[in-house]
Order: C-alpha cells, then structure tokens, then sequence
C-alpha cells in the first residue's frame, strides 16, 4: 500500500497538439514505466498532483497508488520527474516509476541539519553543500528525511556522509567522504585573528642567541 492514492486517465493521442489540449483542461500528461514493463502514456490533474506532493510528508518519495483507468489502477508508484513551466513553474509533464514493495530501490533523500554549530556562536558561516542523500531501501522504508545535530560544528569544522545517522536496513549510496556541510571562517574574523597574535607577538621579549647575544650583554 502507498501512502495515498490518486486518480488517472490513458492518454491516447501524442504531440504538442494534443499535450496543449490536456493543459487547456487542466491536466497534464504523463508516463509510468519500470518493472520491466511498457510504457503507459497517461493524464492527470496538474493542480490536484501538485499539492498532493507538496502536502504530502514524503515530498517527491510520496508512495501514490493509482485509481482510475484499467491499465493504470493498482500500480504503486513514485515520482520521478517533474518538468515544469520556466516562469511560472506550472507542472507540463509527469514521470512516475512503478516500485515493486519487495525490492530495495534507489531514492534521493533530503538532509536536515538542526542545532545551531559552535563555530557559528563565535562568528563563523554555516555553509550546507549538500541537500539530498542517495539511499538504497525498501519502498516502504523510505525516510521522509536525514536530520543531524550540527551543535557541535567547531570553526572550520565539517560534516561528512560518513557522519549522517542511516536508519536500518538502508544503504547509502554515496561517497562517504563527501562533504555535507562545513563551518566557514569569515575573512574579518580570521584578519582579527591574525593581528591579535601579531600584537601579542609584539609586547613579548626576544631573546637572543650567539653573537649578537654576547654583544648586548658586553654593552
């Protein structure tokens, strides 16, 4: 079972022509494809899909069990591709992959960073390089997201995949030393540094060796 369901209509005529159409009634066409079987060209409410995605607690790894057309009802599927308007961002077309619940499969998964990181407390940036974590899991096992406590992030400090929490039963497939967010020092911040150790430098005594040493003590 997916985590909703949704309904959909097959989708007979190809083209520009005929996609505009579908737009003109508020739908959008579409494709489902894996499990090694043909593709079915489908159609479905844009508007009603898209706020089902965005509502939904999975995100894009929504579990949708389709409704409607014969041909279509009873397929489980996930998202795959989403192409939207450049402007307005409107969805134009749909790509669902059909997911057998018995086999691991391939899901990019959002990383959340929580906490405030010590470096930031003194000064430093908290730069996040990457947003997504490539697992490999069961349909059914999909985590909504990876969340991590950055609270302890020293200046210059980084985290790596190899630091994430990975539920059970999943795999990363990702290289583990791939830097996922890191603990910038600011230009300024590292210029006060440099000079508060020059003044330091400077209040100390020098001592002095060899020659010019028993120079200053015969003066």
């Amino acid at each position: 079972m997916g985590d909703v369901s949704f309904s959909v209509e097959l989708r007979d005529s190809r083209g520009k022509g005929a996609a505009r159409e579908l737009r003109r009634r508020g739908m959008v066409p579409g494709i489902i494809y894996g499990g090694g079987k043909e593709a079915t060209a489908i159609s479905l409410d844009a508007t009603k899909f898209d706020h089902m995605l965005k509502t939904s607690h999975a995100g894009l790894n929504t579990l949708i069990d389709l409704e409607g057309a014969a041909g279509a009802a009873g397929k489980t599927v996930i998202a795959k591709e989403l192409q939207r308007e450049a402007v307005r961002g409107g969805l134009t077309h749909v790509d669902l992959y059909e997911v057998d619940l018995t086999a691991k499969m391939e899901v990019l998964v959002p990383i959340h960073l929580t906490g405030t990181p010590a470096g930031v407390v003194l000064g430093g940036v908290l730069d996040q390089q990457q947003r997504e974590l490539m697992l490999l899991c069961l349909p059914n096992a999909i985590p909504d997201e990876i969340v991590v406590d950055v609270s302890g992030l020293e200046l210059g400090g980084s985290l790596h995949v190899s630091d994430l929490p990975v539920p059970a039963g999943s795999e990363v497939h990702t290289d583990d030393s791939l830097t996922i967010a890191t603990v910038l020092v600011p230009r300024g911040l590292t210029d006060a540094e440099e000079s508060g150790e020059v003044s330091a430098a400077e209040g100390e005594p020098v001592a002095v060796e060899g020659e010019a040493a028993a120079e200053a003590s015969d003066s």
